[in-house]
Order: structure tokens, then sequence, then C-alpha cells
């Protein structure tokens, strides 16, 4: 019995899905330069020719991953649920949330990281990439707002400047865990120290917010 069209389609979501996913885990490992395609196919158990089918050739692939991956965490941001907290209880969430998703999402960190040595080359031709980070910005400048107006949060601070804060902290605790473990023989990935990095960011964050302005 051959398949109806709803059928075909959800193969065709569930192979691209799965050729991501393989695909950020062997591009994330290997670099853009040292990943290969017929290793994704080994992988997936499929031809390098369903991979060109679906995404056209290895730098689409690769847009494709990056994509994906911002996708991802602007996803999990617009999934906060914080209108009815204090803004200072709401900033905090989404320190954590952040500090989550890129503890949850190692892959994602080595991928930007990869990125920013061919000097975000790839992401530029992304045109949604931009749009997808106007939502937290917009989450940010409200709550900062929110902030202002109940006399908590100083008037100096933007939006993109927490942004920068918050995702600073949390990349370098994932992208430097090797190297500032083994200088500092700290694991920063143990369950105990991932507790207190994750209380510190907000404690970090609040403090710098409510503190006065000189």
């Amino acid at each position: 019995m051959s398949k109806s069209p709803a059928e075909r389609t959800r193969d065709a979501e569930r192979t691209r899905a799965e050729l991501l996913e393989v695909a950020t885990a062997v591009f994330a490992e290997d670099g853009f330069s040292g990943a290969r395609v017929d290793e994704i196919a080994e992988r997936t158990r499929t031809t390098k020719r369903m991979i060109y089918y679906y995404f056209g050739g290895k730098e689409q692939l690769y847009v494709a991953v990056l994509e994906n991956a911002y996708a991802g965490i602007r996803a999990a941001e617009q999934a906060l649920v914080v209108g009815d907290l204090e803004p200072v209880e709401a900033m905090r969430r989404l320190a954590e949330l952040t500090f989550d998703h890129h503890n949850a999402h190692p892959d994602f960190i080595r991928l930007v990281s990869i990125e920013n040595i061919h000097r975000g080359e790839f992401l530029r031709r992304i045109e949604s990439v931009r749009e997808l980070a106007t939502p937290v910005a917009g989450l940010l400048e409200d709550l900062l707002a929110r902030g202002r107006a109940a006399g908590v949060f100083r008037a100096d601070v933007d939006a993109i400047d927490v942004h920068l804060v918050i995702s600073s902290y949390c990349v370098f605790q994932v992208a430097n865990q090797h190297t500032f473990g083994y200088l500092f023989g700290r694991d920063l990935q143990s369950p105990l120290q991932r507790k207190h990095l994750r209380a510190m960011i907000g404690d970090v964050v609040v403090a710098w917010l409510t503190a006065t302005a000189d």
C-alpha cells in the first residue's frame, strides 16, 4: 500500500530532523572543515545523495544546522512565562534558563565557537537569524521597563547589555570547562558546581541591575 501525502510529508520531516541531529553532532565534533558528509550519511544509514536532496550540499547543511541550533535557544526563551513574576525574579529565571539550555546543549556552544572562527561567515547567510533574536530582546526590554517602573532596576542598562552578560557567562562555563577546570582544579560540570554556578549567574545579574548607577 502506498503512503498518503500526509504520511510522506511526516517521513520527510523525520528524515530531515534526523539528518540535522546527526549533522549537528558531526559539525560540533569536527568543525565545518573537518566534517565529512560521508560520515553523516553513514551515521544516519542514508546516502550522500539523500543529504544533497534535502539540503543541497555540505555548506547548506551546515547553515541549516546553525539555524536550527539558534532556533532552539530562541524557542526556549519564548516558552518562558514570566509575566506574573516580579521583575527581579523574572530576570533571574531568564538567566537560569539560559544557563540550563547551554549546559544541556554543549554542541550549540561548540557550533558558536566554530562559527566565530569563521568570523560569522555562514551565520550571515541566514536571513532569519537576526529575527530569531528579536523576541528575547523584547522580553528583556519589557523586564527592564517593569523593573524601572517599580524602582528596582537601574536606568543605564539596555536589553543587549543584559543579554551579553548572561550569554558570555553561560557560554564560558561550557566552552572553557576543560581548560579552566585544568588550570584551577575545578570540575565545572559536577552537580555541585553546576548548582553553584546556576545560582551565581542569577545573583550577578540581579545585583548588577539593582545596583545604584554612578
